[in-house]
């Protein structure tokens, strides 16, 4: 009798029944090669992130860390992925807003549930930041609410596609101003910079991690940043909630895992990627990329993402944004 119950527990523990066996798993996790698929194109923030972080967590967990773009419908594609993806940790998911906080308020149908992952942590958040052609007759913030308001639809602004925190954040900007600009959605901040660097285009609400070496070189001006407070590196650059109050636009880069991912392997993630981003190395990286640590519980993060469901869905309602454009 007491080989049999021997046996049965040991079997239990072997098939992962129970919470012991999660205990146990996340005491032993990672054993083999953990992969963070990027629903976006490489080289970029959201690619950079993941990369930069899981270098060090490679070398903590001493098992290879698989950085993987797979890109296309505004994330959708990749976050279909790693939706049905084994729940046991080794297939994650590294983001901004769009797949986890946007795409349910924008797309009639996905192929997944975005509030079924199990949330990790968010690594980073970047300021978006309004950014103007030079040759554009303003020379700071108050000019250029001033100049949208007395000339509606005269300015064009660029977005990094439809539905994305650009553009988004542009929308947000003409509710809160009130003011009326002309939609140009590109593909990619690439695309979009540089017709704005040739002056095609005027205004880009653009992510400040990417367009702040343009401004650097006076190939661009910064106007604004759309923090909730100034960005210490940048202490004379004003928030847009100074002329407009309320208002906030960050782009945040989020880690979840697939849906039904035990918490103990959740809860080890997550304090991994702490460890992670207490790294000085990683925060001088981080630095030059406009980007401020974040971290956060699974908890947290889950309260933090639902808020950010509301804040984008109110926008797009209000703006009446759909995938078509506007």
């Amino acid at each position: 009798m007491k080989m049999r119950l021997a046996v049965g527990v040991l079997m239990a523990l072997m098939l992962g029944n129970g919470p012991l066996a999660a205990q146990g798993t996340a005491d032993t996790f990672p054993n083999r090669p953990v992969r963070i698929i990027v629903p976006f194109p490489a080289g970029g923030t959201a690619d950079v992130l993941p990369r930069l972080l899981g270098d060090w967590l490679s070398r903590k967990w001493n098992q290879p860390v698989v950085i993987e773009n797979r890109t296309g419908a505004g994330g959708n594609i990749g976050a279909e992925a790693v939706f049905n993806s084994e729940p046991d940790g080794y297939t994650l998911m590294a983001t901004p807003p769009s797949p986890l906080a946007v795409n349910q308020s924008l797309y009639p149908r996905l192929n997944f549930d975005p509030t079924q992952f199990v949330p990790i942590t968010v690594m980073a958040r970047v300021p978006n930041a309004l950014v103007v052609n030079p040759k554009l007759a303003v020379k700071d913030l108050g000019e250029f609410v001033a100049y949208v308001k007395a000339n509606p639809d005269k300015l064009t602004y660029a977005s990094q596609g439809n539905g994305t925190t650009s553009h988004l954040t542009a929308e947000m900007f003409k509710l809160m101003a009130p003011a009326k600009l002309v939609h140009a959605p590109y593909r990619g901040s690439a695309p979009a910079l540089q017709d704005l660097v040739a002056g095609n285009i005027e205004v880009m609400f653009d992510n400040l991690g990417v367009s702040l070496s343009l401004v650097r070189g006076g190939q661009l001006r910064l106007l604004a940043v759309g923090a909730e407070k100034r960005v210490a590196s940048l202490p004379d650059v004003p928030t847009i909630a100074e002329a407009l109050p309320g208002f906030a636009s960050v782009t945040w880069f989020a880690v979840a895992a697939p849906p039904k991912t035990p918490k103990p392997i959740a809860d080890k993630l997550s304090a991994d990627f702490a460890e992670a981003l207490k790294q000085p190395e990683i925060q001088r990286r981080m630095a030059d990329l406009s980007a401020e640590a974040v971290g956060g519980t699974p908890e947290e993060t889950g309260k933090f993402l639902q808020a950010e469901i509301v804040r984008w869905r109110d926008v797009i309602q209000k703006a009446g944004i759909t995938m078509d454009g506007k």
